[in-house]
């Protein structure tokens, strides 16, 4: 949800039920703050993690069943009908039992009393219904079409036949198992997410947002084509922390659209570039759209060993983009924007010099103090608290009512979220009791028939096509379930694997027909969603091609010696610059077909890791040389260009 969506937040004809909704956000966001600072153990009350687990969700349901409606409106903004009403109550109730009974009933699945059947299948279907109202439309019927292959499966023929799973044994299994929906889908969002949305809701209620929008402006503003470059800054800034693509299209478009389009871009380029740069800010740490901290429980690893992989990746991914939005701004005479509406840096930076203070704390308290991502999190939200209470910015300061108003936000923000989690739950719970998830492991396998390369292509284009309409969380979960254990199957490092998919997972949100993300900013833009689409896939390129590089050698991915680190990020940088200039055509001057084509192979020589095979050492070589002799031949026609206007005394 944006944060636009949530200032404005729903609207009753009843004041007691606006107080009850705003009450169960604040103790939604109070109970994972009360869970990562270890609150519980420290009053003396010690819950199993599926307890507090089911407690989240007794908050949550009522939540979504009276705040969200059933129609299309993101809010509601009426009445609350009866049957929402008991919705809600149901969803309380049947959450709470679980909270309360789940040491017991866990253990009779084989048994399934009536009490656990019966408040499991309610569980069920309000989850369902609440993730339609929540997510959509795409992700539920993706969840509804596993449910009834775990019922239907095994009459399946071929490779993705499942076991034979009655009803009933579905619907307590994914109740009560602790692999399901109170899982570690649940687990991740109602811990970590939820502390890092707090972090990012306090930074910008503190007035976060218009310090870093002013930074890019400040910093990027006196540049050609400094509008797209200021959405790239911007949107990478807002984006790392930011758990949704069109969250992050609507807060920062709607200001770098504009200055984009009054610039001189095509609508179609600034739908594009905007697009690109918001889906960039899910593959770039510390948050990456919660798609991190679910990575580092599926494969058992550290948190910060996940973001430095995802690091230099996210990086050559910006530089591209930075790159052509600079290309196009010369080849189409963009110039800079206005000088004065470009802010003074010193000015800038003295009124906000605090919130990089958080930003700091978060980093030593993961990599130096060693401390969990929620914990971590919650450490750099009260960084915020403190500094937005005593320092504030532009006049404004935390008060206690904007302290609550913020954990109310938090609470209803994070509501899609928590959803998507316990869903993704009941994803991986069937993927388990059916056996489809090594069903589909063998067959993407044997359809490859050995060929990395092949597989590679089969598994990105199901991964953007799986990816279509989903927020990032549901991505991930997904794909992480039905397509890595494939490619690790076949012996790619365990990491690369699960970058590969998320990578791929995002260029859904751009890649037509659906395209979400590229889509919203078409709306902002007024261009065609179609045109957008395919403007935002040009230049969002390198997530098409970097995830290959670092399967082919997770040098990339920081998993390699020093030395052999550093060639392969120089040779990605300068690949990425060379092939840039191709897509766009443009250097100094306009470029030949056959000018683009050698710019295109040079970089693409350049690109290959020097250890993904014999011989690429000697392709970089090549391509280096290719390179430095267009570089040369463009510099002397510069030259000679130069020399002629001296000659007819165009400059002095």
């Amino acid at each position: 949800m944006s944060d636009s969506d949530q200032n404005a937040g729903p609207r009753f004809d009843s004041v007691f039920m606006g107080s009850v909704v705003s009450v169960f956000a604040v103790l939604l966001t109070l109970g994972a703050i009360a869970w990562g600072s270890d609150s519980f153990r420290a009053v003396g009350l010690v819950l199993y993690t599926e307890q507090y687990l089911g407690g989240m969700l007794a908050i949550a349901f009522p939540l979504v069943y009276l705040a969200v409606p059933a129609g299309k409106e993101r809010f509601r903004q009426g009445p609350v009908p009866w049957y929402d009403k008991l919705a809600a109550l149901a969803g309380f109730l049947v959450s709470a039992f679980s909270s309360v009974e789940f040491p017991q009933l866990t253990e009779l699945i084989t048994l399934r009393p009536v009490d656990g059947l019966f408040s499991g299948g309610v569980m069920v279907v309000l989850l369902i219904e609440g993730l339609r109202r929540t997510a959509g439309r795409a992700l539920t019927i993706v969840v509804i079409a596993f449910m009834i292959f775990a019922l239907v499966g095994h009459f399946i023929p071929g490779m993705l036949q499942g076991r034979p799973v009655s009803f009933e044994k579905l619907i307590y299994y994914s109740a009560w198992d602790s692999t399901a929906i109170l899982g570690v889908g649940m687990r991740v969002v109602t811990t970590i997410v939820v502390s890092f949305v707090l972090f990012g809701q306090l930074l910008f209620k503190t007035g976060g947002s218009e310090f870093f929008t002013n930074i890019a402006m400040a910093v990027m503003g006196r540049y050609r084509g400094g509008p797209a470059k200021i959405s790239v800054f911007a949107s990478g800034l807002f984006g790392s922390i930011s758990g949704s693509v069109v969250s992050n299209i609507v807060s920062t478009g709607v200001l770098t659209i504009p200055m984009m389009r009054k610039g001189g871009y095509r609508a179609e380029h600034a739908g594009a570039i905007e697009a690109v740069a918001s889906t960039g800010g899910q593959l770039m740490p510390p948050v990456m759209g919660a798609a991190a901290f679910l990575m580092a429980e599926f494969l058992g690893v550290e948190y910060q060993e996940i973001v430095l992989a995802a690091l230099i990746p996210a990086i050559l991914f910006y530089v591209a983009l930075f790159i052509q939005a600079d290309l196009e701004a010369a080849r189409s005479g963009i110039s800079r924007i206005d000088e004065n509406k470009i802010p003074k840096v010193g000015p800038v930076l003295r009124s906000g010099w605090h919130f990089p203070l958080p930003f700091a704390v978060l980093i030593v308290a993961l990599f130096v103090w060693n401390y969990s991502p929620e914990t971590s999190a919650l450490l750099a939200a009260v960084t915020v608290a403190v500094t937005g209470v005593v320092i504030g910015y532009e006049g404004k300061r935390l008060t206690p009512r904007l302290m609550v108003e913020t954990l109310r936000s938090t609470g209803l923000g994070v509501l899609n979220i928590i959803m998507i989690g316990a869903a993704a739950g009941l994803v991986i719970g069937v993927l388990n009791i059916s056996g489809l998830g090594f069903g589909l492991t063998l067959a993407l396998v044997q359809i490859a028939s050995g060929n990395l390369l092949l597989l590679l292509t089969m598994a990105a284009i199901v991964c953007i096509i799986l990816g279509m309409g989903m927020p990032t969380v549901g991505v991930y979960v997904l794909l992480a379930a039905l397509v890595a254990p494939a490619l690790i199957e076949v012996g790619i490092n365990e990491i690369a694997a699960h970058m590969f998919i998320l990578y791929f997972g995002m260029m859904s949100m751009i890649t037509p027909p659906v395209a979400i993300g590229a889509f919203a900013a078409a709306t902002l833009t007024g261009a065609d969603p179609m045109r957008t689409g395919f403007a935002a896939m040009r230049f969002g390129w390198l997530a098409f091609v970097i995830p290959f590089m670092f399967v082919a050698s997770p040098s990339l991915l920081m998993n390699a010696g020093p030395m052999t680190i550093i060639l392969d990020t120089a040779g990605a940088l300068a690949a990425t610059w060379l092939i840039s200039v191709a897509i766009i055509g443009y250097f100094s001057f306009q470029l030949s077909v056959w000018e683009r084509a050698l710019y295109g192979i040079s970089g693409f020589c350049l690109i290959l890791p020097i250890d993904a095979f014999s011989g690429a050492i000697e392709t970089n070589l090549l391509g280096l040389f290719v390179a430095l002799f267009l570089i040369f031949r463009e510099f002397s026609a510069r030259r000679k260009v130069a020399q002629k206007k001296i000659a007819n005394g165009e400059i002095s």
